[in-house]
């Protein structure tokens, strides 16, 4: 085993947070990286002409309008402008998204008794994600697409869930948008991601090669294996390398961390363990000679299809797609054990097929390019015990002195642009207490 001195802050991982982090520190640090190319959720595919998001779409866009500028400042000008228009597939109907602004295009009966049970809405104060949709959307909305669609990505009841990640993240529509939609009156919801941006060639790990340039030390093919104290801080080895730092920050999935850290209390290994996530499958069709509808994404509440949402990443970037040619994912969540995550991909791929025929979206003549791609670490599933277990493991990593940052280290459910707000804070945190 050879060893070797390494900079005074190691990061464990190098998707968008770890090169936040590190872009930040000059440097003083180095990313390890376990795959060949650093990224992590942000990986996109280029092949035959095609470009996509593996990890399914990411479009660029936030609330904070110094993060947003700083997102597109990394890209320059490979940046494409877009404007959102979503779908959603209900009784064979594509409605206007949010589905609270398109109740224009339902027939009459579902659009009376969505507007008059959001009108008319009794239910009680929640206490669960169920009885919050009911309670803030009504019957209507809630039993026709808000309470078919989430169970069908999350995969558990919506009773089983808790409340407090949905606040900021599903908005209560006003009363005066939903009239509106009902009568026929354009609205718009979701206003922060009505137009996006997205990079204009390479797909969105353009974004994360951009922070990658930023950062002086990245080790490639490095994976964290085994995580130990050192009597000058920690000591990182992947099995035949090791690293010696100071500092450490870790990106990796939490679940993972308490299985690659030494000595790893039995009370936190079991916190992470009952920690609940699911994994997703983008299955990603070229098609030759046929024109797709001009959308960027369709979500499909009926569970009678496999994939919760489809998008079409010609409608991100004209580059992602040759001329000629039309391109469109499907995502499919699922869980280790429910008989869906062990089909093998040509079974996935198939029922895919399937349900886009039922949608007359594509047909197998058209079909000129297929990949499947499987991301074990999807969305996290926040149920009543999750927030208990969370912090049993969060505190024990953070009394060690480890910073954690990020979507899987953190295991929350949270956008690009978090990414980078939390990846500057870590950063200045380890400047402050390098100062000190």
């Amino acid at each position: 085993m050879t060893h070797r001195a390494a900079p005074q802050t190691g990061i464990l991982g190098g998707g968008l947070a770890g090169l936040t982090v590190a872009s930040r520190l000059d440097g003083a640090s180095e990313v390890l990286e376990a795959d060949a190319r650093p990224g992590g959720h942000l990986r996109s595919v280029r092949e035959e002409g095609f470009t996509f998001d593996a990890g399914g779409p990411h479009i660029i866009f936030s609330r904070n309008a110094e993060t947003l500028a700083f997102m597109l400042s990394l890209l320059g000008e490979n940046v494409h402008r877009g404007r959102r228009a979503n779908k959603i597939f209900f009784k064979g109907r594509y409605v206007k998204y949010p589905f609270e602004n398109g109740l224009y295009d339902l027939d009459p009966q579902d659009r009376f008794e969505c507007l008059y049970h959001y009108i008319e809405n009794h239910h009680p104060a929640p206490t669960n994600f169920r009885e919050w949709i009911y309670h803030t959307f009504g019957t209507g909305l809630a039993e026709k697409y808000l309470l078919p669609y989430n169970e069908k990505i999350w995969k558990v009841p919506a009773a089983e869930m808790s409340l407090d990640w949905v606040e900021g993240r599903v908005p209560k529509p006003p009363l005066e948008d939903v009239v509106k939609a009902a009568v026929g009156v354009t609205t718009e919801g979701y206003l922060h991601q009505l137009d996006f941006y997205y990079p204009a060639t390479g797909g969105i790990e353009a974004l994360a090669m951009a922070m990658a340039e930023r950062v002086r030390a990245i080790t490639p093919g490095f994976a964290v294996r085994h995580v130990r104290r050192a009597r000058d801080g920690w000591t990182v080895s992947d099995g035949l390398r090791e690293r010696t730092y100071a500092r450490l920050v870790s990106t990796l999935p939490i679940v993972e961390m308490a299985e690659i850290f030494e000595d790893v209390p039995q009370e936190v290994k079991d916190s992470v363990a009952a920690l609940r996530f699911n994994s997703l499958f983008t299955v990603t069709l070229g098609l030759a000679g046929r024109r797709l509808p001009e959308y960027t994404a369709i979500y499909v509440p009926d569970p009678g299809l496999p994939f919760h949402r489809l998008s079409l990443p010609g409608r991100f970037s004209p580059g992602n797609v040759p001329e000629g040619r039309s391109l469109i994912q499907a995502e499919i969540t699922a869980n280790s054990g429910d008989g869906v995550w062990e089909l093998d991909d040509s079974e996935v791929l198939r029922k895919v097929v399937s349900g886009l025929e039922s949608m007359d979206l594509a047909h197998s003549g058209d079909i000129c390019y297929t990949k499947v791609c499987r991301a074990k670490y999807g969305y996290v599933v926040q149920d009543f015990n999750y927030r208990r277990h969370l912090e049993t493991a969060k505190n024990y990593f953070q009394s060690l002195g480890v910073a954690l940052c990020g979507r899987n280290a953190e295991f929350e459910y949270i956008n690009m642009d978090q990414c980078i707000e939390r990846g500057f804070r870590v950063a200045s945190e380890l400047i402050r207490g390098a100062k000190a």
